[in-house]
């Protein structure tokens, strides 16, 4: 039987971070994607998220119903990601194409916060993160009880994880971005 350990093993070790990199990377991340599943059926959401270093856990927030919020109670094992996509890389033969990237992959269970004071904590993470020069009581109010009757956050308390980056130099020959050629 696979362990998450096992998941998140690197074939290609020299392109393996470290938990520093896996917590800068995240810190900057604009947002990730976490797959759930309903018996056999996997899903995929995008969301914005928030990286919890004392817990060890990313925070996510959303509507009070739906497929994730069931899935976290019926199939709370999750896998998570974040990418970002840098340079395609052209070679002299099609088979050595190439693309620059940095990404991580998290294992873990996905939970409902039910407790207010963790809740409110995580979407404070949330507004660190997205809104880092506004502060809460000079430039919004902070999350109230009221607004916890319609908010659901979610935490994923991370087991295992990796992250794996490919850059190459700067001069590389013909490397450019996709969205420069579209």
């Amino acid at each position: 039987m696979s362990t998450t350990e096992d998941y998140t093993k690197i074939r290609r070790r020299e392109r393996g971070k470290d938990d520093a990199w896996i917590k800068a990377f995240l810190a900057r991340s604009e947002f990730g994607t976490m797959a759930t599943a309903q018996g056999d059926q996997p899903f995929l959401v995008t969301r914005n998220f928030a990286y919890d270093e004392t817990a060890h856990a990313i925070y996510m927030h959303g509507a009070m119903k739906g497929r994730t919020f069931e899935n976290a109670v019926e199939a709370p094992k999750v896998c998570f990601t974040a990418n970002k996509a840098g340079r395609l890389l052209p070679g002299e033969r099609a088979m050595n194409f190439g693309t620059e990237f940095a990404g991580m992959v998290a294992f873990g269970r996905l939970h409902v916060v039910e407790d207010s004071d963790e809740a409110k904590h995580g979407l404070q993470l949330l507004c660190d993160k997205y809104f880092p020069h506004l502060k809460p009581n000079v430039d919004y109010e902070p999350t109230t009880d009221t607004d916890m009757k319609v908010t659901a956050v979610l935490r994923i308390n991370i087991e295992s994880w990796s992250g794996k980056e490919r850059k190459v130099a700067d001069d590389f020959p013909g490397a450019f971005y996709y969205d420069d050629v579209l």
